[in-house]
């Protein structure tokens, strides 16, 4: 078996980057045609996922990519050579390796993966990081007033979405290591909280009498100031009117940005050349200080403002971050757009299609358990299930396309099946289940406590869906939360950003199947006795790792495991 060094967590991308050094070497050769070009090296090796190809590969470099580096379409001894000898921080091990029809494969050492990755108890794999990257203010313009403030009757469901995006972005962005601040801060009274706090969503929140006029002031003034106001009234002529710019038009005496000339002059991409110019209403100066505020409280200098809005309210959203820039405010703004929600045959409020959700998790659960739902234990299940629904159902879609919900009172939200949020929560419990057992099993003297990873034989986890747990999800899972952190980095899409926010969602789905496979397939609790419990104890620490990986996404989604269903 070969040696890892457990000390450096194992990267999928640190791996694809060494084998792509490894097969290109520093210069290629093509007789007749001098030094051939390189393919990008993110597409000379791709990493396997399915339980088929998993069986023969892990890794594989693709004959079309093979012919581009190598003229006879075969690679030389030497660069295999190198390619099956690869060591660095980071890289899987490396078996074995040979050409075939359809490329080159690679596989891993499976044996020492398990061990360089468990018997630490994975805690590198968890998404965690202690390192500060920045401060990010994440603004959810659904939840400032306009100028009526928020209830849960008058927010509609695709709001609700994106307060979910900005509750779990959040999230995300606290795990990689950002200061996270939200805006705008709610009073302490507001009818909006306790819905938010169903779901799981602890927004912050100040007291009632809690006032910000002192920097609505300032920011009035700096508007007022500002190099970019307009001196005199400018009817627009022909194009696209806002409702806002309608407004504009019919107050001669009120203070009025150019917000064209802001992004113009300041070189910022991606806003509607429409923006024109814009009255400072007091709703808008509102905003503005809540916004002022939220940068306030970040203690690091590298601030970035995500607003998380609507595509309905896109324009109105741009017109207060230039008004914002207009103020002086140089931070950096990128604007996460979110699709609408249909309900075919129906128009709830976000109040209205949480009781419905509620009553349908209510009314599965005692279909499937009878007299036992009841008490406050059971209050406390239906509640984190409801939110669990809820979330997955509107955030495994891709953040800018539709959603489209069935909100038929008659319609049922199962508690098993690979249907979203209540499937995933039913999967997890299951490992508690697990563990509740085999606790139970060593109080009864049935088997012994688990030991230290480093006493086991991790070449005893033979089956296929174990290797497939490990490789596709508890390996690339702090990769899979990096990637919003560095899309926020990216300039190049202008003020538009696009994360992939369905990731996470998807990710604990697809991983549910996966394990649910497994877990039916395979009796990790074998019989008691001595010559199985390595196996077994390998196992646990597998499913542990899991365990924790679940706990690590669900904290994402702000949703509590839950023990037993």
């Amino acid at each position: 078996m070969e040696a890892v060094e457990e000390t450096c967590p194992l990267r999928i991308t640190a791996t694809v980057q060494a084998l792509s050094s490894a097969l290109r070497g520093e210069h290629v050769s093509r007789p007749g045609k001098g030094v051939g070009m390189f393919p990008n090296p993110e597409k000379l090796w791709f990493k396997e996922s399915s339980a088929k190809n998993l069986r023969n590969r892990d890794f594989l470099s693709p004959s079309t990519m093979i012919n581009t580096l190598y003229a006879d379409g075969q690679v030389p001894p030497a660069v295999l050579s190198r390619v099956l000898s690869l060591r660095g921080p980071g890289v899987l091990p490396v078996a074995d390796g040979e050409m075939m029809s359809e490329g080159l494969r690679v596989r891993v050492d499976h044996a020492a993966a398990f061990k360089a990755v468990l018997s630490g108890g994975a805690v590198d794999y968890l998404g965690l990081s202690s390192h500060t990257k920045g401060c990010v203010v994440i603004n959810c313009p659904a939840l400032h007033p306009k100028p009526s403030p928020p209830t849960p009757d008058s927010l509609t469901i695709g709001q609700l979405r994106t307060v979910l995006l900005s509750d779990h972005m959040g999230a995300l962005l606290k795990r990689q290591g950002f200061a996270v601040s939200y805006c705008p801060t709610l009073p302490e009274d507001s009818e909006i909280l306790p819905l938010l706090r169903a779901l799981g969503i602890d927004w912050p929140a100040a007291a009632a009498n809690w006032t910000n006029e002192e920097r609505e002031k300032k920011m009035q003034e700096a508007l007022e100031s500002s190099p970019y106001r307009e001196k005199e009234m400018r009817r627009s002529s022909g194009g696209r009117k806002s409702e806002e710019q309608q407004e504009e038009e019919e107050e001669g005496g009120a203070l009025r940005i150019n917000l064209t000339r802001v992004f113009q002059e300041e070189g910022l991409l991606g806003y509607d050349p429409s923006l024109g110019t814009c009255t400072v209403h007091r709703d808008r100066v509102s905003h503005l200080a809540q916004l002022d505020q939220s940068v306030a409280d970040c203690t690091v200098t590298m601030v970035t403002t995500l607003h998380v809005t609507s595509c309905q309210d896109e324009f109105r959203q741009q017109q207060i971050a230039m008004l914002w820039r207009a103020s002086g405010a140089a931070y950096t703004q990128r604007h996460l757009l979110c699709g609408p929600v249909k309900t075919p045959g129906s128009d709830l409020s976000a109040a209205q299609y949480l009781q419905l959700r509620r009553g349908q998790m209510k009314e599965a659960s005692e279909m499937k358990y009878g007299n036992q739902v009841e008490g406050q234990t059971w209050s406390d299940i239906i509640k984190v299930m409801t939110s669990a629904t809820v979330r997955f159902e509107l955030l495994s879609t891709v953040h800018t396309s539709p959603v489209t919900l069935d909100v038929q009172r008659e319609g049922g939200v199962p508690t098993k099946g690979p249907r979203g949020g209540a499937f995933v929560m039913y999967n997890c419990a299951r490992l508690h289940t697990l563990f509740d057992s085999y606790e139970r099993g060593v109080e009864k003297g049935l088997y012994p406590e688990i030991p230290e990873g480093s006493q086991l034989d991790f070449s005893a986890l033979k089956e296929e869906g174990e290797w497939l747990l490990l490789f596709n999800y508890i390996i690339p899972f702090s990769e899979l939360l990096d990637q919003s952190g560095q899309v926020l980095d990216c300039e190049e899409g202008g003020a538009r950003v696009n994360i992939k926010t369905e990731q996470i969602c998807r990710f604990l789905v697809t991983l549910s199947k996966d394990f649910s496979s497994y877990y039916n397939r395979v009796h990790v609790l074998g019989e008691p006795l001595p010559h199985l419990f390595n196996q077994m104890f390998c196992r646990l620490y597998l499913l542990k790792a899991l365990r924790e990986l679940y706990h690590s996404a669900l904290d994402t989604l702000h949703l509590p495991p839950i023990r037993q269903l």
